[in-house]
């Protein structure tokens, strides 16, 4: 059992967070299948224990940066599902004006630093966001989420040797779902646990469930209430899975994966067996539970019949939100 429980707000709220990223992501899915949304679209589904049972103990002061798997973090953070929905749909009521689009979604005003197309790219940021915190002298705590590929990138070990150098209030979150795009850990990584790096960079390093949102709630909260009493970096790795292909759906998932392990982590959908829980608890009953998946269905539809309903970004806008004056500070006249 999870050292610390959940109250039973906290596993309403763990719940529907859920909730949420399943089905906004499950919707998400369907349009770039029927060719509604341009581009990739990396699908967050499996792996919604992991953004629930951090996002519960953030506030929208903290910042997380995130992947290009990344609706899930920026859902589970409050993200609005209109605002997301018109991103995909490159439209100009998006979070980014449709310029952005699903790899590069944001919201500051929620501490979203936004989701990174390319891998680790967005840990240096996660530093720098914390560097800033501790030189304020604020509370706030950075999460960064990664996956298991991303730690073999060099920008990974930059980051992680400056926060411990420096003792930033930043978690690094790895998502290690056992699979690089397409190829398994197994093959790219001689070890077994990616949490083994962080004592080379001397900070804690722990792995526990990522499908289990009652263990993340807990150790995720014991991290950051340590970093925000002044504590420095630590690691968490979160074993965990995405049901789905790499991009898409369906994709090349046949081709790199066997079905036999994807139906096995199937067993192990961390929403059917928290709502387990719950109801035997408790907490809901089955009429509460169809309640909350209905009001997030009716919150997707509206929300995909919103960024449908849209207009394209103006050609004329082209430029804005992508280039910034250059700084002229001490430049001549």
């Amino acid at each position: 059992m999870p050292a610390a429980e959940p109250t039973r707000e906290q596993l309403l709220d763990l719940h529907r967070r859920m909730v949420r990223i399943r089905h906004f992501e499950e919707e998400a899915g369907k349009l770039i299948e029927k060719g509604k949304v341009p581009g990739a679209l990396h699908l967050y589904v499996g792996q919604e224990a992991v953004a629930a049972g951090v996002m519960v103990h953030l506030t929208d002061e903290d910042q997380i940066t995130s992947t290009h798997r990344g609706h899930g973090h920026l859902v589970a953070k409050g993200g609005d599902f209109k605002a997301m929905y018109a991103e995909l749909f490159g439209k100009a009521t998006g979070y980014c004006h449709g310029k952005g689009g699903s790899m590069h979604v944001s919201d500051l005003d929620l501490g979203m630093l936004g989701a990174n197309g390319i891998v680790a790219g967005s840990m240096p940021i996660a530093v720098g966001a914390a560097f800033a915190n501790k030189y304020r002298g604020n509370d706030r705590v950075t999460v960064c989420f990664f996956g298991d590929g991303a730690s073999n990138e060099g920008a990974f070990h930059e980051a992680a040797n400056m926060a411990a150098l420096y003792q930033l209030p930043v978690l690094f979150l790895c998502e290690n779902n056992l699979y690089g795009e397409y190829t398994p850990q197994e093959r790219h990584q001689s070890i077994v646990d990616v949490a083994d790096r962080a004592s080379g960079y001397g900070m804690p390093g722990r792995v526990i469930d990522g499908m289990d949102v009652r263990e993340v709630f807990a150790v995720a909260g014991e991290c950051i209430d340590a970093m925000r009493a002044g504590g420095g970096p630590a690691m968490l790795e979160c074993k965990t899975y995405r049901y789905y292909d790499h991009v898409g759906v369906t994709g090349m998932r046949i081709k790199y994966r066997e079905q036999a392990e994807v139906d096995e982590w199937w067993l192990r959908d961390p929403i059917p067996l928290f709502e387990q829980v719950l109801l035997d608890e408790g907490v809901l009953d089955d009429a509460g539970l169809v309640a909350v998946h209905d009001e997030v269905l009716a919150e997707v539809a509206e929300a995909i019949a919103f960024a449908d309903a849209s207009p394209e970004p103006d050609v004329a806008s082209l430029t804005e939100d992508v280039y910034t004056n250059p700084i002229t500070i001490g430049v001549p006249a």
